[in-house]
């Protein structure tokens, strides 16, 4: 899995070198140039709005690939309850990866009408 990534991220690193004018800057200065972010945030945010739009049941898919926390006391009223797998191959499932960047997001993010708010938070 992080191989994968890794391989992935060094295509975009690799053709970020390509672009004139730009290849003698350092990684971060060249995608900042070209308006992109590194692979790790894009999944990230893109993980945050699929998560977004389960929950607000804005796709006819069954919202309850998530555990709801009912017994959380000091969080939202959305927060998900992590699982525990034994096997590693299940802790990198989207409902199970998404769980703790979800639960750290504030209270405005996830309760907002669009998700174009959720994209700012």
């Amino acid at each position: 899995m992080t191989t994968d990534i890794k391989l992935i991220e060094g295509v975009q690193r690799q053709a970020t070198k390509l672009v004139r004018g730009i290849g003698n800057l350092q990684y971060d200065e060249r995608l900042k140039y070209l308006g992109l972010t590194r692979l790790e945030k894009r999944r990230a945010r893109s993980d945050l709005i699929e998560t977004y739009k389960i929950m607000n049941g804005t796709y006819s898919i069954d919202r309850f690939i998530f555990d709801v926390d009912d017994y959380g006391l000091r969080a939202h009223d959305k927060k998900l309850f992590k699982r525990r797998f034994r096997l590693d191959i299940r802790k990198f499932v989207f409902s199970n990866r998404v769980v703790n960047s979800w639960n750290s997001l504030p209270e405005h993010c996830f309760n907002c009408n669009t998700v174009l708010i959720l994209t700012l938070c």
